[in-house]
């Protein structure tokens, strides 16, 4: 009889927690780690997360612990869910305790700031692994509807087939319907890209801009985004599946989304400031939008609607002026 596949969850936010009960569900033996005590105490004493979804039970094969030596022990999956500009020094805590063989699997949608890499570039840098050993998981994957086991399916990406179709196998559900990919590449950008695009489209909302703007400014970031994705070898096609439009329809359609909320809150006058002061959660955009433009001046992308929501974000921009000047932009044909 074979042994339950093992998988280790760094982070007990609300993706992390999310994800863990998937594997779980999945038939997987999870750990979850986290770094206030508390937490992991109401996880294995009331079989729930009270800080992201009160209320909802975690499956019994679901712990957490505050050690990470205890949470990555004999790991066939580490899955890291944190902020993306904290993953490199917290890999680097992490990483003597890692299980010897096993896979890292990023669920963070964000380019980091300064080097301007994508989250398994920073995976394979920091644990010292080959692109077999790092898989991404990514799509239109809202946490609450997903600890409430409504439908979804995600993207299970890897350049080594056989690894992603093994995570796939890991996170099956009746409810989660994971598809594999090899384009890591793209379905990175498209995870990252969509939180800035989300902004802009929340920002349009809060300034009451109607669903013209709204249509325009997903299709315009889906166009932006592919840009880069092609100037990075990446393969287009990702862009019109889940990892690209469908995650990018997600995020600025919900009000469930952190970017959209982020932005709408930006778009009704309030200053960046105030809106974090508003907002518990990350809202990965806010950081990586300059990191995004600035990976896209590198590959001689152009960009506007990025280098819009980093002039508001950023530069105090107030929104209707950047409107303009988006919207002033001389004319071209919609293919380039």
């Amino acid at each position: 009889m074979t042994r339950p596949v093992k998988a280790a969850v760094f982070g007990t936010g609300s993706w992390g927690t999310a994800f863990g009960m998937v594997l779980a569900d999945a038939g997987c033996d999870v750990t979850l780690w986290g770094r206030r005590p508390e937490v992991a105490d109401a996880v294995n004493t009331t079989r729930t997360n009270p800080d992201y979804f009160p209320g909802v039970e975690l499956p019994a094969n679901l712990r957490a612990t505050c050690d990470p030596a205890e949470a990555a022990a004999g790991a066939d999956f580490t899955v890291l869910a944190i902020p993306s500009q904290t993953l490199r020094g917290n890999l680097a805590a992490w990483a003597p305790a890692l299980a010897p063989d096993t896979v890292l699997v990023s669920l963070m949608k964000g380019v980091e700031l300064g080097t301007c890499k994508r989250m398994s570039e920073v995976v394979r840098e920091v644990a010292g692994v080959g692109a077999d050993r790092v898989a991404v998981v990514t799509g239109p994957n809202l946490a609450k509807e997903i600890v409430a086991r409504m439908p979804a399916a995600a993207v299970v990406a890897c350049g080594d087939e056989a690894v992603a179709r093994r995570l796939q196998a890991a996170c099956h559900t009746p409810y989660f319907r994971p598809y594999t990919n090899t384009d890591v590449v793209g379905c990175e950008l498209g995870g990252a890209v969509k939180n800035v695009i989300g902004l802009a489209v929340g920002i349009a909302d809060g300034m009451g801009l109607g669903d013209n703007a709204k249509g325009s400014l997903i299709t315009r970031g889906l166009a932006e985004t592919t840009r880069l994705g092609l100037a990075m070898g990446a393969d287009p096609l990702t862009f019109s599946g889940l990892a690209g439009l469908g995650d990018l329809v997600a995020t600025c359609s919900s009000p469930l989304s952190r970017n959209h909320t982020f932005g709408t809150n930006l778009g009704k006058g309030m200053t960046l400031q105030e809106t974090i002061a508003v907002t518990r959660q990350t809202a990965e955009g806010v950081k990586s939008c300059q990191s995004v433009l600035d990976l896209a001046r590198r590959h001689g992308v152009d960009m506007p609607i990025t280098e819009t929501v980093v002039g508001i974000v950023h530069e105090g921009k107030p929104p209707m002026v950047a409107l303009k000047e988006l919207m002033a932009r001389s004319a071209k044909p919609e293919r380039r």
